[in-house]
């Protein structure tokens, strides 16, 4: 049986949020892990898009990064590296996930950054890691866990 690795960070403001983000996706490529999927969870306003924005900063993305709360997802791709930013918020059942076709995202190699994944899906894969944000009165805390033999890699020396 696997020992999945777990981290818990402590992260005061929006920066950090941020610097460990991009700090993440750098140390990926560091390991030629060049896709994860992640499952984003916490509360609204908790920092999830935030960590995205670091994500993508970390892969020399500049450019705005919103929430697809209604575009559902939305596409990156820079310098051969494909991500995906998705926003299930609205999309809480089976039925709808497989009207939009999500199924299909996820034959390609790519970074998969799900907010709000709807648990026990059929349709969904297996995270990679899966982190939690929690908010604390001066900051947030981030508790990333490792779920695959891959993830588990990827978390490790970091």
């Amino acid at each position: 049986m696997i020992n999945f690795v777990q981290r818990e960070y402590i992260l005061k403001e929006e920066a950090n949020v941020l610097a460990l983000a991009k700090m993440l996706v750098l140390a990926l490529q560091e390991k030629n892990i060049n896709s994860l999927v992640i499952f984003l969870k916490g509360d609204l306003g908790a920092g999830k898009t935030t960590f995205t924005r670091g994500f993508l900063n970390g892969l020399a993305f500049n450019g705005t990064v919103k929430s697809p709360t209604y575009t559902l997802v939305e596409p990156y791709e820079l310098q051969g590296q494909q991500l995906y930013h998705m926003d299930l918020y609205r999309l809480q059942d089976e039925v709808a996930l497989e009207e939009m076709g999500i199924a299909e995202y996820f034959q390609e190699e790519a970074y998969f950054l799900i907010e709000w994944p709807l648990e026990n899906s059929r349709i969904l894969p297996q995270p990679d890691w899966v982190i939690c944000f929690h908010m604390m009165a001066k900051g947030r805390k981030l508790n990333i866990q490792a779920m695959s033999e891959k993830g588990n890699v990827a978390l490790q020396n970091i």
